[in-house]
């Protein structure tokens, strides 16, 4: 495997990039074809949407950069620093991040265009689904991008050679305080024989079950039913099977089992628990929407 799909003019395009691109496009045609169905406005909705994802894109890298401070600044040099941050293509986004910087740029122009919110946004949950496949198939070509804790379970996977870059760059002097054990290890020559959990994979399949769940969820005539069945599930699983066992920062120390022979669990992140109030709020809100009357697909238009 090889991060750069191919380059072109001397310039390298990542696989990363690449796929998550090819995934909003193609959520992006799908979003189209249903405006068209509902009778909404697909210019409107072109606009919303580009704008919601450059934003998205933005957002996604700063939380990351902001809550991932060790992987950036570890040079003394700012401009370095700061090229390390801007270089997207290297990976390393949230996408919670993405999602809420995204929601605010649609919010924006509902309240401008005086359109209904949940109509339109619900239209981006397929291709925000398809854009999570593309992103953690991207992590895996990028090698142990998104790496997981070791495990002594089962699905433990031993990463190849080629993927110890990602590795070696979380152990700089600025590496968060629960990767010692990790860094360790590292340096012991322990780490990359030893199984980890493919948390890429687990965010694959993830993407793919909120993918296809996203157009049984739109076929509601309920406006801002799929908006909040997404928001729900994906933080479920994101947060209570991907982040598990993902190494990221405990912001949070609660429960940590990590080392050789060890089961690779890590409680609580600060994904996991910025998950907590957006389960709560989706659950609040599907229940207000499940009692209001019934709405006609017409509704929807307004």
């Amino acid at each position: 495997m090889d991060p750069v799909a191919f380059s072109i003019f001397g310039l390298s395009v990542a696989w990363y990039g690449l796929l998550i691109t090819a995934g909003i496009a193609v959520g992006w045609v799908i979003a189209l074809r249903l405006a068209r169905a509902r009778g909404l406005n697909p210019d409107l909705f072109s606009d919303m949407a580009f704008w919601a994802i450059l934003w998205g894109v933005i957002g996604a890298r700063l939380v990351f950069v902001l809550t991932s401070p060790g992987l950036f600044f570890k040079h003394d040099n700012l401009l370095t620093n700061l090229v390390e941050v801007i270089n997207i293509r290297q990976g390393g986004i949230s996408i919670h991040g993405g999602l809420a910087a995204g929601l605010l740029v649609l919010l924006y122009y509902a309240r401008r265009h005086k359109v209904n919110f949940y109509s339109y946004a619900e239209l981006m949950v397929p291709g925000v689904g398809l854009g999570i496949i593309g992103g953690r198939l991207g992590n895996i070509m990028n090698g142990s991008d998104t790496v997981g804790r070791i495990t002594s379970w089962p699905v433990g996977f031993v990463w190849p050679d080629w993927a110890r870059g990602f590795h070696d760059a979380m152990c700089n002097p600025n590496a968060q305080e629960n990767l010692a054990t990790y860094c360790v290890q590292r340096a012991a020559g322990l780490v990359m024989p030893q199984p980890v959990h493919f948390t890429q994979i687990y965010g694959v399949i993830i993407g793919i079950i909120v993918t296809i769940a996203s157009f049984y969820w739109l076929r509601s005539k309920i406006p801002g039913w799929a908006f909040w069945q997404f928001w729900l599930w994906y933080s479920l699983l994101r947060a209570g099977w991907e982040e598990t066992f993902r190494l990221n920062p405990l912001t949070w120390n609660v429960y940590l089992s990590e080392g050789l022979g060890k089961s690779g669990v890590g409680l609580f992140t600060f994904t996991q628990l910025a998950s907590i109030p957006i389960v709560v709020i989706s659950i609040v809100m599907l229940v207000r929407l499940a009692r209001r009357p019934r709405e006609t697909m017409e509704a929807r238009r307004a």
